[in-house]
């Protein structure tokens, strides 16, 4: 199956791509390289451009006879969402909206949908299914909504098959080393944590430490990287062989608070973490947690790493 992964030199994007080439399909990457990085896809073809020419995207869908389409490429900072919202609402918006149009005038029939557990905002209960009220807290959240909401037109108007998934907090790095997360800013709690174990100049910001928590900090669904990618492969193989649209969360089933984030770094380093307590950041939900038997029971997904020490580790 030849894919268009957009947004394919980004961190779960390169992981993807790696997976559809172990499966034996052939992965095209279009890429802007705004927050990507080319040499997490060396080896793959990489056209570099905005998803919103609409020519090139029409061209690359046809020059190449794609099959299907990934779609990753979105600005994903929830604090920055907060003081940039146009940069969301608007351009996540048009992006996808770029892409569902190039697939109706190529009829280009799949696509799985990069979504996130921020469009459930502030859950009324733990876990989160996927039938949940969907009431976001910050603009990337709303932005995601658009997405899905977009994508369910196109859906009912256009007849395309589309699979929405819902990430937990993505985190981890390929065992093989050579695929991590190359974000800057960073703002993944994961990475930087580790880095407030090593880097003495770094001081790791704690932010809110009264949330209605065991131990007051936030709870979050890691999800390993790897296991993202897996489930992407899986959800194109579902479409493909049910011919049917389905949304999924994408979790563990089981939420680590900051505390016990920066407590396994500290084992797997055996080195202390230097933080600072501050006050809750904004749009922060206290608690998101999934319930991730939809993947299990459509897609056939079962995540390899479930340990907060293994998302540290690898």
């Amino acid at each position: 199956m030849k894919v268009l992964v957009t947004g394919g030199a980004g961190y779960i994007g390169s992981h993807t791509v790696r997976a559809l080439k172990l499966n034996g399909d052939i992965p095209i990457v279009i890429d802007n390289l705004s927050s990507g990085h080319s040499e997490l896809v060396k080896g793959t073809e990489l056209i570099m451009g905005d998803i919103r020419d609409s020519e090139l995207l029409e061209e690359t869908i046809r020059n190449h006879k794609i099959d299907s389409i990934i779609h990753f490429a979105a600005n994903s900072l929830v604090g920055e969402s907060m003081t940039k919202p146009a940069k969301y609402l608007r351009d996540n918006l048009d992006m996808t909206i770029s892409v569902l149009e190039a697939m109706v005038s190529t009829d280009c029939r799949n696509i799985v949908v990069s979504s996130s557990a921020a469009v459930y905002g502030i859950p009324a209960h733990i876990p989160i299914t996927e039938d949940d009220s969907l009431i976001p807290v910050n603009p990337y959240g709303q932005s995601k909504l658009f997405m899905e909401q977009v994508v369910e037109w196109y859906v009912k108007l256009f007849g395309l098959r589309a699979a929405r998934l819902r990430y937990f907090n993505a985190a981890g790095a390929h065992p093989d080393g050579d695929l991590k997360e190359l974000h800057n800013p960073e703002t993944h709690l994961i990475p930087l944590t580790i880095r407030a174990a090593f880097d003495p100049s770094f001081t790791l910001n704690l932010f809110g430490t009264d949330y209605p928590t065991p131990d007051g900090t936030c709870i979050r669904d890691y999800v390993h990287v790897c296991d993202l990618a897996s489930a992407h492969v899986l959800a194109l193989q579902t479409l493909e062989r049910d011919k049917t649209s389905f949304i999924c969360n994408l979790g563990i089933g089981h939420g680590y608070s900051v505390r016990e984030v920066i407590n396994a770094v500290e084992i797997v380093t055996g080195r202390k973490v230097k933080y600072l307590e501050c006050k809750r950041r904004v749009g922060d939900p206290p608690m998101l947690v999934a319930q991730a038997i939809a993947a299990r029971q459509l897609i056939g997904w079962q995540p390899k790493y479930n340990k907060i020490e293994q998302m540290v580790q690898w």
